[in-house]
């Protein structure tokens, strides 16, 4: 009697369709360039808000109207990076990995568990503590796509596309999550007529591009500038703008070099060179001294954080992919291990951007705990960076190595 064929078995982490390889060397080179220029920005916030006799501080403060300096970049200038993963995210749904959720399954549900696990041990820390501080659950959630991007691209040669492709879609579907939750938890005194005007501005953004040939992106800058100042009025983060128009660019599925495809091109540069590289520099201005690290080290925020991203996020990423093959028809991709995923689940604990958004966002009034909270993201990040880009260039030694075997 004939056995039963052996079901087979959907492969994941692959390179994916032309679409998918085309686009992800792209995206690779800008966040490369990006990271490293985001790194300098960091670097030089950490000696200037140390070394600058105040000068720094000063600044970030300066009223502008009725918001600071830092406000205006926080809440203005990082809607470009909202922006441009908005598109992003467009393009994944319309014909990337994110099109397939039954192919991306191991990424998405890795990013999922990636999100939860860490919110959980930073909920643990801070709840069964008489000092905790709940509010920064969702701070150790989020993965920073343009330093870990960056990272990869540095350390990466020689690792399977595969690998990269889950990375990407990780980091994206985390962004998602991020988004999501900031535009849930931290919003506040709701304003509808606002939002109804929000709305209008987005149906006019969608049926311009819709329904006439207009597609020179300056001709939309007033409805994207009067969408994010509503969106501002309204109570929700104004950063939501960018994620909602980044959403309603036209695309023309599978057409190289669409409208979606010239607006990305010219959006992510400034996203990832100029946006997100200036609010670092606003950002990571925080004190380095004795007397914060023994802070922190009393602190159930900062090992709330600390903990939430170099452990929470490798166990999450690597436990929720490992859970999804494990349980269905999904495999890993032709020279992909498992030590891989372990790899660059260490990296996802890069935690910068929306982690130090959130910081912000959480403790509103409380400055000690948003410096305390920002050094505890540094810290961590720069842990996971180490311990993942290390593990990856070994596995990248590895891959070279059996492949020069005969």
């Amino acid at each position: 009697m004939a056995s039963n064929p052996t079901p087979s078995r959907r492969t994941t982490f692959g390179p994916g369709r032309l679409a998918d390889r085309l686009h992800l060397p792209r995206i690779l080179e800008d966040e490369k360039a990006g990271g490293i220029i985001m790194l300098v920005a960091t670097i030089a916030a950490l000696l200037w808000a140390n070394f600058g006799g105040g000068t720094y501080q000063r600044l970030s403060h300066l009223e502008l109207g009725s918001l600071s300096l830092a406000h205006w970049v926080s809440d203005g200038l990082l809607t470009v990076f909202f922006f441009a993963a908005g598109m992003e995210l467009k393009r994944e749904f319309v014909e990337g990995s994110l099109s397939r959720p039954a192919d991306a399954l191991v990424p998405i549900v890795a990013a999922l568990c990636g999100m939860l696990v860490p919110a959980g041990i930073y909920l643990a820390v801070n709840l069964t503590s008489p000092t905790g501080q709940s509010h920064g659950w969702a701070i150790p959630m989020a993965t920073d796509i343009a330093f870990a991007l960056a990272v990869l691209a540095v350390v990466g040669r020689g690792l399977p596309t595969g690998l990269r492709a889950f990375l990407l879609t990780l980091a994206i579907v985390d962004d998602l999550g991020a988004i999501m939750v900031i535009a849930v938890f931290f919003s506040s005194g709701i304003h509808l007529w606002w939002l109804a005007a929000v709305a209008a501005l987005l149906a006019l953004w969608w049926g311009l591009q819709r329904f006439t040939k207009l597609t020179n992106g300056w001709a939309y800058l007033p409805i994207g500038v009067a969408a994010w100042w509503c969106m501002l009025q309204s109570g929700v983060h104004a950063t939501i703008a960018g994620v909602a128009l980044g959403l309603l660019v036209r695309t023309d599925e599978f057409q190289l070099n669409d409208n979606l495809d010239r607006w990305q091109k010219k959006v992510h540069p400034w996203s990832a060179w100029f946006a997100v590289p200036v609010f670092a520099l606003f950002a990571a201005g925080v004190p380095l001294n004795a007397a914060v690290f023994a802070d922190m080290v009393r602190q159930p925020v900062a090992w709330g954080i600390m903990l939430g991203l170099v452990l929470g996020k490798p166990i999450g990423v690597f436990g929720g992919a490992w859970l999804t093959n494990r349980f269905t028809s999904a495999t890993l991709a032709p020279g992909v291990t498992w030590p891989d995923v372990f790899a660059a689940a260490v990296l996802a604990g890069i935690g910068f951007t929306v982690s130090m958004l959130i910081s912000e966002l959480a403790f509103t009034g409380t400055p000690h705990h948003v410096e305390l909270a920002k050094t505890s993201v540094l810290t961590a990040s720069l842990v996971a960076a180490v311990l993942g880009g290390g593990m990856l260039a070994a596995r990248g030694r590895h891959h070279q190595s059996a492949a020069a075997r005969p």
